[in-house]
């Protein structure tokens, strides 16, 4: 990697689907969900600083509210380097916006990346090579890279990367140009997309030329790029809510696609706990628990003090924090979102999002 990467955390997210533990001041990128004690915001500038030499290089866009969080959780950040969101309008804007701000300072060829929040990479090393490989394919062509993981089975909650024509080695890594970006597939398309081995796992996470990208964004979603352009953030409430993928990916033609090996998951609710966690044990248990014929289950206190006691559970997440108790099936924890709508419509329960 000739040039230093400047890695953008995108840590506007609520992570609604971890609630109770996930809360509005709180949220789930602020959290230690592996029980080490390191959120997954210090997680994620931990990795990058290695590939950015410096904190110089590491910028954070979150929502204005969560501004101390951030500040305490990573008190080496520059202030000049957060970037805060009056409100949240998805990722569009976001990128568009710290995209300007890096190549007002940096100039348009400065090496962007950019990367969720709330994101576990098992092999460091692998992933490090990955970047620098995106970084040098980025510097040498007109390209914006994105990560696509190998699927391991026929996921419907993640995107997905069709990859078309090779276009060259970058290290150890082949790349190729992308042929389309499908949304959340149902199961039988899910799992034809798994047999035909061309397809990834959309990870969200990006690198390109600063000027390359905002050229795109200029043609492709000129109503994010003029506005942010000519009044910065104080343009946030006239933007529309657009992710990056609709409003850039799916419609460029300079899209390309890196295959990635790293063990990755995006945490996107309670199971990814299991996957991480469980191993060959009965239960995953951050908590202190006591049970009786209890299997397959998920355990969660936010205090040490607190225990759990379960008799004949099987297939279940229990989460204590607080004031709260939850107790779902974990086939059913998308619904969280469900009941926070709930919750959000009757203020005697706003102290508790």
């Amino acid at each position: 990697m000739n040039s230093p990467l400047n890695a953008v955390i995108l840590a506007g997210g609520k992570g609604e689907r971890f609630w109770p533990l996930s809360r509005r001041q709180r949220p789930k990128q602020f959290l230690s969900l592996d029980g080490s004690g390191i959120s997954l915001l210090q997680a994620t500038a931990e990795r990058l600083l290695t590939l950015t030499g410096s904190w110089e290089r590491v910028w954070v866009v979150t929502a204005d509210h969560l501004a101390e969080g951030v500040e305490e959780q990573l008190p080496q950040l520059l202030t000049t380097n957060l970037l805060l969101e009056p409100e949240g309008r998805d990722t569009a804007p976001a990128v568009t916006w710290a995209a300007l701000q890096a190549a007002q300072r940096y100039g348009e060829d400065s090496i962007l990346g950019f990367f969720p929040a709330d994101h576990w990479i098992e092999d460091r090393a692998t992933f490090e090579q990955t970047l620098c490989a995106a970084a040098t394919l980025a510097a040498e062509q007109e390209a914006i890279v994105t990560l696509g993981v190998m699927p391991t089975y026929a996921a419907t909650g993640y995107g997905y990367i069709e990859r078309g024509e090779s276009i060259g080695q970058f290290g150890d890594c082949a790349a190729y140009a992308v042929v389309r970006f499908t949304e959340k597939p149902d199961r039988p398309t899910a799992e034809q997309f798994l047999s035909s081995g061309r397809f990834s796992w959309n990870s969200g996470m990006f690198i390109f030329r600063a000027g390359v990208a905002l050229n795109e964004i200029r043609t492709y979603a000129p109503e994010i790029y003029h506005p942010l352009a000519e009044g910065g953030v104080a343009a946030y409430p006239k933007l529309p809510k657009t992710s990056i993928d609709y409003a850039l990916m799916e419609k460029t033609q300079k899209a390309c696609v890196l295959p990635v090996t790293f063990g990755w998951d995006d945490l996107g609710d309670w199971n990814a706990i299991e996957r991480l966690l469980k191993g060959d044990k009965v239960n995953v248990e951050l908590a202190t628990h006591v049970g009786l014929d209890t299997e397959g289950t998920i355990l969660y206190a936010a205090e040490e003090e607190e225990v759990i006691v379960t008799i004949g559970l099987e297939d279940v997440v229990i989460v204590r924090d607080r004031n709260v108790t939850l107790i779902v099936k974990k086939d059913r924890t998308q619904e969280i979102k469900q009941v926070l709508a709930k919750l959000k419509a009757d203020p005697k329960f706003d102290h508790l999002l």
